[in-house]
């Protein structure tokens, strides 16, 4: 802590001006020193953290063993509330956040190793840390070391893609380390989703100023299906004389369903969502979870009843069952078709840039480097930001850089600082034991291949042939 204080001091004076510049642009040192000072203080702030958390949980450790082993479960739920409200009083903070506070320290301390450990190095935040506390409830201890391990060992198997988890916003971790648990929880996707469906529901809370919440608990394909094409609504309703906000037509446009079966003057467009599908999955042969865009893992049910129904609202995409990766969608094309688009969204999953949430299908596709000045079109040379981070992206001098055929670019900001692109967590699938080890004369990793779709294509070329399908018996796959 010293050192870090030491550090603060010294980025405190510089981003003050008080101390002599030594390098050619005095502005850009003063900035420079504004950004490594908040670095270091948010830093600081998980390691103090860090401390909280060694110091709640030793005083509840002291504190359990001064009073004594309890005679009843009443005696035991005194002591315990002895202890947060004695906690909640040195904080000044309420007694359920002061009970929040030591049920996280004691799961830190007994079960996360890990995390603790990146905490205290200051390397993921409070945020962070609670994140995987929630995540790794209701796991046994084998499987919350797993959780633990793929996002904070890198040299675990599978270890997660792209960026560590402290460089993740708190919200984009959280839905990380939530897919990582639904597909490798030990009580099956099928059985907590039955569970749902019994407890679906329609809920109505009045709220201050004449206003009032009215949520629905849905299966995740129905709600998804319904946001998405709520949103596409309001999009088509944004002209030049529309004074409501998109989040304003969103609510509108679902009144009007609701209320009149149908919103005058409103347009009914059909959802378009992408629904993942592993291919032995599809078949029913292994219960490994889809994928649904915008949403995450779903049981593989509804996938199937969403292919064999012929649902025209979901977009269907298999993948490889040797190394989990979708399966090829798109061709090289001049302009960006509808299948590179789709491609894009496969590979990002949202806007690309740091934090960003959106996975609306107007994200706008983007050439890193333009096509005037040599860029072509290709999954390498292109991403998907949304229309803010679009805007972004050509009024600033933030700049994308470095996408692959797998990979969503990064950014380099202003300031010249590089911020890695998250990454899509696809693992190998669990073969089924009627089949055999995933090992035994089978082909764990596709072939090498031409990247097709990041050549640089002008008009009127042809491009070069399309690659080997990487897995040429799928077809006969759903046809069995």
């Amino acid at each position: 802590m010293e050192a870090s204080l030491a550090r603060l001091a010294a980025f405190a004076g510089r981003g003050a001006g008080n101390a002599d510049s030594t390098g050619a642009d005095p502005l850009r040192d003063e900035a420079d020193a504004c950004l490594d000072g908040m670095a270091e203080v948010g830093s600081m702030e998980a390691r103090l953290a860090a401390l909280k958390v060694h110091f709640a949980a030793g005083y509840a450790r002291a504190a359990v063993a001064m009073a004594g082993p309890a005679v009843s479960p009443q005696e035991r739920t005194a002591q315990e509330m002895a202890v947060t409200a004695e906690v909640a009083c040195v904080l000044t903070v309420s007694e359920r956040s002061a009970a929040a506070l030591l049920a996280e320290s004691a799961t830190l301390t007994s079960g996360l190793p890990l995390t603790l450990s990146a905490l205290q190095a200051g390397s993921i935040s409070w945020q962070h840390a609670r994140v995987m506390c929630d995540e790794t409830s209701g796991l046994d201890p084998a499987g919350a070391a797993a959780l633990e391990a793929h996002f904070l060992d890198p040299e675990a198997p599978f270890a997660a893609r792209g960026c560590p988890a402290g460089e993740l916003v708190p919200g984009r971790f959280r839905a990380k380390a939530r897919r990582w648990r639904e597909l490798h929880h030990p009580v099956s996707i099928e059985a907590r989703h039955r569970k749902g469906m019994e407890e679906r529901r329609l809920e109505y809370v009045p709220d201050r100023d004449g206003m009032a919440w009215l949520s629905a608990y849905l299966t995740a394909d129905v709600a998804v299906a319904a946001w998405s094409r709520a949103t596409e609504a309001a999009r088509a309703l944004q002209e030049p004389d529309e004074s409501r906000t998109l989040t304003q037509l969103r609510a509108d446009v679902a009144a009007d369903w609701l209320l009149a079966g149908v919103a005058e003057g409103t347009p009914s467009p059909k959802a378009q969502v992408l629904v993942t599908v592993p291919v032995l999955s599809l078949l029913g042969a292994v219960t490994e979870p889809a994928t649904l865009d915008g949403y995450g893992p779903v049981p593989p049910s509804i996938a199937r009843r969403l292919v064999g129904d012929g649902a025209g609202s979901f977009l269907r995409v298999l993948t490889d069952p040797r190394n989990g990766a979708p399966l090829e969608i798109g061709r090289t094309s001049y302009r960006v078709p509808k299948a590179m688009r789709q491609w894009l969204r496969l590979r990002d999953g949202r806007c690309p840039f740091p934090g960003c949430n959106n996975h609306s299908l107007d994200n706008e596709a983007d050439h890193l480097l333009a096509w005037s000045e040599g860029g072509g079109t290709g999954v390498t040379n292109l991403g998907q930001p949304c229309r803010r981070h679009h805007r972004l992206r050509h009024t600033t001098a933030w700049r994308p850089v470095d996408a692959t055929r797998d990979q969503p670019p990064g950014w380099i900001s202003p300031a010249g600082r590089s911020y890695p692109s998250e990454q899509q967590d696809w693992e190998p699938p669990r073969w089924p034991q009627f089949l055999g080890h995933a090992g035994e004369g089978r082909e764990l990793e596709p072939p090498d291949r031409l990247d097709v779709l990041a050549g640089a294509v002008g008009p009127g070329e042809a491009g070069p042939p399309l690659p080997v399908d990487p897995f040429p018996d799928w077809a006969l796959f759903i046809a069995a």
